[in-house]
């Protein structure tokens, strides 16, 4: 909206403003309408779990629409990118009326939701991008079926979002990681000629994580709840495939695949196949490590973040070389 009546030379400056009204907003508007949300009841099952009851939470509400209206404001539009901001819009409602509901909604309830989402991200993507992709750092091209292509959009995009849902449970643990996820898919993107205006999204986004964790840093006085966390994990989802290497997906969110992700495939093996792994880890990981190792919260969210960062930064440079 304003990029439309502000002159060319002073993209910079509108730019600058934009990221400061990302933030700006996100922090007033959680200050301001935080007491408004539903309230934690505390987990049962998670390592205390029930030290959060009481504390607001569906935060994600906040952060998300203020970054919906900061790109509305400050980055031009087209028509993929207003349907990628309607999804991520569903699926923070979607979890956001999860959180506020006094009885939770059930797994297969939830999932099937985030199967629709994510066959209309596949279906977005392949609209408005060629059904083409790259082998991370060996440069090679190939063209993938439209059909195999969609599958597999979906599977990253479920994937994506419900690994970061299961990897919330420690006090900033999930938004950092995102954080640090997306500024690694942003150096990728300038290097893989992604468009400007998605990356510049990219930011947006992540500065609005940031205004969340100013609350939320331990101890936190809020939490984002489904609401953000399935918001997050969609977006990471489509800024990976708008890099067009899908693949890199798995080093660049490695800590919260496996975070969330092991517990995920625990589940599944043992509701489904009756095959039982890692009796002996608890999950998510970040349970494990504070239950078992003793970590700290702080030690937690810092050495997951570091192995995040180290991966992320081998994976950077070995795409430039």
């Amino acid at each position: 909206m304003l990029h439309s009546v502000i002159q060319q030379g002073n993209t910079s400056l509108l730019a600058f403003g934009g990221i400061l009204f990302a933030f700006i907003a996100t922090v007033f508007a959680t200050a301001k309408l935080c007491n408004y949300l539903p309230k934690d009841g505390g987990r049962e099952y998670a390592h205390d779990g029930k030290l959060s009851a009481g504390k607001p939470r569906g935060a994600g509400i906040i952060f998300v629409l203020a970054f919906v209206l900061a790109t509305v404001l400050f980055v031009p539009m087209n028509a993929e990118l207003i349907i990628y901001l309607i999804l991520i819009v569903i699926s923070m409602m979607t979890g956001f009326l999860d959180d506020a509901s006094k009885t939770p909604w059930g797994e297969y309830k939830k999932g099937f939701l985030d199967l629709c989402v994510a066959a209309l991200v596949a279906f977005t993507f392949l609209k408005y991008n060629a059904n083409v992709a790259e082998l991370a750092f060996f440069d090679v091209k190939y063209v993938v079926h439209p059909a195999l292509y969609a599958f597999l959009i979906i599977v990253l995009v479920w994937t994506s979002v419900n690994v970061t849902n299961c990897a919330d449970g420690v006090d900033g643990l999930s938004g950092t990681l995102t954080i640090i996820t997306l500024m690694s898919i942003y150096m990728i993107g300038n290097m893989k000629e992604m468009p400007e205006n998605f990356r510049f999204l990219i930011l947006l986004f992540a500065v609005c994580i940031l205004g969340y964790l100013w609350y939320n840093a331990t101890p936190s006085k809020l939490m984002m709840g489904d609401a953000g966390s399935r918001a997050m994990g969609l977006f990471i989802s489509i800024a990976i495939l708008k890099t067009g290497c899908p693949v890199l997906y798995i080093p660049v969110a490695l800590v919260l695949l496996l975070d969330g992700g092991l517990g995920l495939v625990k589940v599944f093996l043992l509701r489904f196949l009756k095959i039982r792994i890692l009796k002996n880890t608890r999950t998510p990981l970040h349970d494990h490590v504070r239950k078992v190792w003793e970590w700290s919260n702080t030690q937690t969210v810092f050495r997951f973040a570091i192995i995040q960062i180290i991966v992320s930064v081998a994976v950077i440079y070995g795409i430039q070389l």
